[in-house]
């Protein structure tokens, strides 16, 4: 099922940013436990990155999703970009980015990105998207014209992407994979139990089986998914999950508590306390991932330079190991 609904009649700032949710009963928003909280951003950094964004006309996904960690990353000249406008397709139950009929395509996005990959300094950036359900490709030839134009302008950069799953796009995951990125990620976001009312527009092993469709066509390319726990999963599914994964070959799992956006959106069901993500984590290695990162605050991109050195350095010592 795919949500699509018109934003384009009123001026932006008058829209609904969540239209298909705004008849829902609200819901009880629980109390954040004190390993949640985080600090308002206010730094000197935070304030050059937030101008860098703004003078090259991007979107970031730190803005559009409300992420609890862009005061840290953004002090540190780390942003992830959206590409392909701030308006998605899709109407997940989860999701702060604002739904409705995009704009087209900007053709000066893949270079102001690179422009800005490049006065930033950034030796890794990550690079998502919206779902463009409306587009042939999904936005596959856009996301390869991205990465050609950050591999022109700064060759030494890492690019990491963050994809929509091309549901119905017959060729367009190949068109990603021969741009070649170093880390393609796509995230499962949840167990396939909640998938009807958590993320209905995807479709789970569809999902599983992009992934491992990226290692078919280029083994070299390190593979990566994520999921948020506190949806109302129960601790055997994550497990299970991990497996589908490991069964798709993917390298690198991140694990993160979810938070609500609003009181439209989908309930937290439960908080997850830190040696819980403790124990995911554990698992996650035993079950062969070369990384996992598990931690209430984890998003997809949070340390992604970091977690990239890992990535490289365990696969060599497995390679040696071997």
């Amino acid at each position: 099922m795919v949500t699509i609904l018109d934003r384009t009649v009123l001026p932006a700032e008058k829209r609904v940013r969540h239209p298909e949710k705004a008849n829902r009963p609200d819901s009880e928003i629980l109390k954040k436990p004190d390993w949640i909280r985080v600090k308002a951003p206010t730094s000197k950094g935070y304030s050059e990155t937030r101008e860098i964004v703004r003078s090259h006309k991007l979107v970031t996904v730190c803005e559009e999703a409300g992420c609890p960690n862009i005061g840290e990353c953004w002090d540190k000249k780390h942003a992830t970009f959206m590409i392909m406008g701030e308006i998605c397709t899709r109407a997940c139950a989860f999701c702060n980015v604002a739904t409705g009929i995009p704009t087209a395509l900007d053709p000066n996005e893949p270079e102001n990105v690179a422009k800005a990959v490049r006065e930033m300094g950034l030796t890794h950036v990550v690079i998502t998207s919206v779902d463009r359900d409306d587009l042939d490709d999904g936005g596959a030839q856009h996301f390869a014209d991205v990465i050609h134009a950050i591999r022109a302008a700064t060759p030494k950069t890492t690019i990491e992407i963050l994809t929509p799953d091309f549901l119905r796009k017959d060729g367009a995951l190949e068109i990603v994979v021969r741009a070649k990125p170093d880390v393609f990620n796509h995230n499962l976001e949840t167990v396939p139990s909640n998938y009807l009312k958590v993320r209905p527009g995807a479709r789970y092993f569809h999902s599983i089986r992009l992934l491992q469709r990226v290692k078919e066509l280029d083994p070299t390319i390190f593979t990566k998914s994520g999921i948020m726990v506190g949806l109302g999963e129960e601790r055997n599914e994550v497990l299970q999950l991990m497996d589908d994964l490991r069964s798709a070959d993917v390298d690198f799992m991140t694990i993160g508590q979810y938070l609500q956006p609003s009181r439209k959106h989908h309930p937290v069901i439960r908080f997850i306390t830190p040696d819980e993500f403790k124990s995911y984590e554990t698992i996650g290695r035993t079950k062969g991932f070369l990384l996992v990162a598990s931690s209430p605050l984890t998003r997809s991109s949070h340390h992604a330079g970091e977690d990239f050195a890992k990535l490289k350095a365990a696969r060599e010592a497995q390679v040696s190991g071997n």
